[in-house]
């Protein structure tokens, strides 16, 4: 068939895949009265754009007569019409419908080189300052400079997604970086995995048998293996998983092996007498914490001695309470206890003998610090204790100039005891950093829950330190009459214990359990009590109070598949709305940053509500507790839906409400410590939507997954095996 010429100017952009490049575009078209269909491919397309394409026309049955190209160009559009509509489009940060008016007027078809070639003639706007020159000068440099990238990617195979991630961090010589290794793109760019590079590599044409692509593998293989907790991994674990992923000899996987050990990126070290590589950051983590930890725990506590007999009466009284046996000797242990370990479930006590200690420290006079890993943990802290607290990122303040902590071993903290909360959430890394920064002479008291799922990253810091008996260690188990009233506590410590949560009792419970066998049904009743059942007749508001906590990421009882459905059903007339790394995003959406973001001063975890977003400049302000970040829509792929998060990324947070689903297609996570964190999350009523044969196989479940680590053992035999 023959092929034909059009040119005309995108009037809508009807569906824009970002990683394949496929479009449906809706087309004014020289020569036609209506708008024309055409389909086609290209890495970025805006309404308003001018496009040179060669097809043919076809009748489809359905859609009727398309115009189906092989060949799309964008041209530049040359008639002042057609460039408002281009500059009115939000393709240059800065320049939205009302200042693309004002550049038309001011310098009609010229503009594209008043921009490119004469940026100070925008100073001759009114209203014009600086800062806005400024950005639009860097916006339009940025949009030829990310469609460069995008063509470049796209012309290989690879989605285009994150082709403006790409130039921030390379600049102007991003193709070339990308063209002589693609295996940065993996390390340095968030969103891009090891697969993503190695499909580039191969069209680029580096070889499958090449050391660089050996050594990129062999670090992705450990990487992923980390990622599921290890600090370490045996020698031939590796081997072997990086032969079946590369599919090349062991010879060259171990000449690989070889070079990032030289090249100090790998660390050979045993454990239990087996060969183990770790990733050299873990390495010196967790050899950093057992040094700091021996160099911690000896000498004498900063608040000196404490007459117990007498203190134990006085904080009694002071706090009007009236502590158990138990409890007295927790105190005990303590107060005679430089570094300390406070363990236990819910409704123990743990917060009562913490403000107990609390409260004969400070008749000490001793400086104190508290902090937790999260945000939400450390505001439930200060709510409880009455002394301000932070996270443990704010404390140790990260510099973005020198992209590392400023508190550390020459720059310690300023206190004489710190204490931590929610410690079964502290990684490998993340407490090293923190054990860097206090001052030898200060005591150190961790208080968590050793039964929750251990830490997100890498290692088991809080179990290790109970399991190696180097660091004193008080768990409370008795559950007190007032915590016993609560079905949430009291259903908690059944599944703790291996034994079904009790069926409803009644209509002021704070726990509810409803069975059924069907997941499709599951994932109905669990929209309609999220949407309408809870705020009836509980009168909790369905985005800000209540949270749905579910085992995994994919299938229709997953992340993806209820944010889905409860953002429509919650919040699907609100507008603007914008469509970035496969989320749709509008005001009133509740979000979870989901990377650790210094220079934002935002971490993984955090939660938030999007207050505001601004198409012309093309930022969204999500506010977090009161406190406003702003994202260019470029950096939204930080960010997810959370209406629903994993049981996982729930940890260190307390809600109103927690809903979860439990079913038979979650079985490869189904565990008692997953179920007992999930639960132990609500804070004035849980609702459990399950299957009841998947509650039985999660409480049935305890078998831990060890993770291999060398903390225990470090602890235990001190330098002989942190050296």
């Amino acid at each position: 068939m023959q092929q034909e010429k059009v040119y005309g100017v995108v009037e809508r952009v009807t569906f824009h895949n970002e990683e394949n490049g496929f479009c449906v575009l809706r087309v004014k078209v020289q020569g036609q009265k209506e708008l024309v269909t055409i389909i086609g491919k290209t890495v970025k397309i805006n309404a308003g754009e001018h496009i040179e394409c060669h097809g043919e026309w076809i009748n489809d049955k359905k859609h009727g007569m398309q115009f189906k190209t092989e060949d799309l160009t964008i041209v530049p559009p040359t008639n002042t019409e057609g460039i408002l509509k281009y500059l009115s489009s939000g393709m240059i940060k800065g320049v939205g419908p009302h200042f693309a008016k004002k550049l038309i007027s001011a310098f009609g078809s010229d503009v594209f080189n008043v921009i490119e070639n004469e940026p100070h003639r925008l100073m001759e706007l009114e209203g014009i300052g600086a800062k806005r020159k400024q950005q639009v000068i860097v916006g339009w440099v940025e949009q030829k400079m990310v469609r460069n990238i995008m063509v470049f990617l796209q012309s290989h195979g690879v989605g285009t997604a994150r082709a403006v991630r790409i130039y921030k961090t390379y600049g102007d010589h991003a193709i070339e970086i990308v063209r002589d290794n693609p295996y940065k793109l993996a390390l340095d760019i968030t969103g891009i995995g090891f697969k993503t590079a190695d499909d580039l590599a191969d069209k680029i044409g580096i070889p499958r048998d090449s050391h660089v692509r050996a050594q990129a593998g062999v670090r992705h293989v450990l990487s992923e293996l980390c990622s599921q907790g290890h600090c370490a991994i045996p020698v031939e674990q590796l081997i072997k998983s990086s032969v079946k992923l590369l599919d090349i000899s062991e010879s060259i996987i171990e000449e690989s092996i070889d070079a990032e050990v030289h090249e100090k990126r790998l660390v050979v070290d045993e454990i239990d007498d087996i060969s183990c590589i770790y990733p050299a950051n873990l390495y010196f983590a967790e050899t950093g914490v057992a040094e700091h930890l021996h160099r911690l725990v000896d000498g004498d506590a900063p608040w000196g001695e404490v007459d117990i007999e007498s203190s134990i009466p006085w904080v009694e009284q002071k706090a009007g309470i009236k502590f158990s046996a138990s409890q007295k000797q927790a105190l005990s242990t303590a107060l005679k206890s430089k570094v300390s370990i406070i363990t236990g479930g819910p409704g123990v006590g743990k917060t009562t003998l913490v403000n107990s200690l609390l409260k004969i420290l400070h008749s000490k006079r001793v400086t104190i610090q508290l902090c937790a890993p999260t945000g939400r943990a450390a505001k439930r802290m200060f709510e409880t204790t009455g002394i301000q607290a932070k996270t443990v990122h704010r404390l140790l303040e990260f510099d973005p100039i020198e992209r590392g902590f400023k508190h550390n071993e020459e720059n310690p903290l300023r206190m004489d005891v710190l204490v931590v909360d929610e410690s079964s959430m502290l990684d490998i890394r993340l407490f090293h950093s923190l054990l860097r920064a206090v001052p030898t002479a200060a005591s150190v008291i961790l208080v968590g829950d050793v039964d929750q799922l251990p830490s997100v990253g890498s290692g088991s810091v809080l179990s290790d330190l109970i399991n190696s008996d180097f660091i004193e260690t008080v768990r409370l188990t008795e559950i007190f009459r007032q915590a016993a009233s609560s079905k949430i506590i009291m259903n908690a410590h059944r599944i703790n214990q291996g034994e079904m949560p009790l069926p409803n009792d009644g209509a002021d419970s704070d726990f509810f359990v409803l069975y059924n066998d069907s997941a499709e049904v599951l994932h109905d009743k669990l929209i309609e009590m999220v949407a309408a059942r809870v705020p009836n007749k509980f009168k909790f508001n369905s985005i800000r109070d209540i949270q749905v906590l579910t085992p995994m990421n994919r299938g229709g009882l997953g992340t993806r598949s209820l944010n889905i459905a409860l953002q429509e059903r919650l919040n699907g007339g609100s507008v603007p709305k914008i469509k970035r790394f496969g989320w749709t995003f509008a005001p009133g959406d509740k979000v979870i940053q989901t990377v650790n973001n210094y220079d934002k001063d935002i971490f993984n975890g955090d939660i938030g509500i999007i207050d505001f977003i601004n198409t012309d400049d093309q930022v969204v302000h999500v506010n977090y507790d009161n406190r406003v970040i702003e994202y260019d829509f470029n950096e939204l792929d930080e960010i997810n839906l959370a209406y629903a998060i994993s049981i996982h990324k729930s940890q260190g947070s307390e809600f109103p409400v927690v809903v979860m689903p439990l079913a038979a297609q979650h079985f490869m996570l189904l565990a008692r410590n997953l179920l007992y964190t999930g639960v132990t999350r609500g804070k004035q009523l849980v609702i459990l939507i399950a299957e009841k044969r998947a509650v039985g196989m999660a409480i049935k479940n305890n078998k831990v997954k060890d993770r291999l680590t060398n903390l225990a053992n470090r602890l235990k035999y001190g330098s002989e095996i942190t050296a």
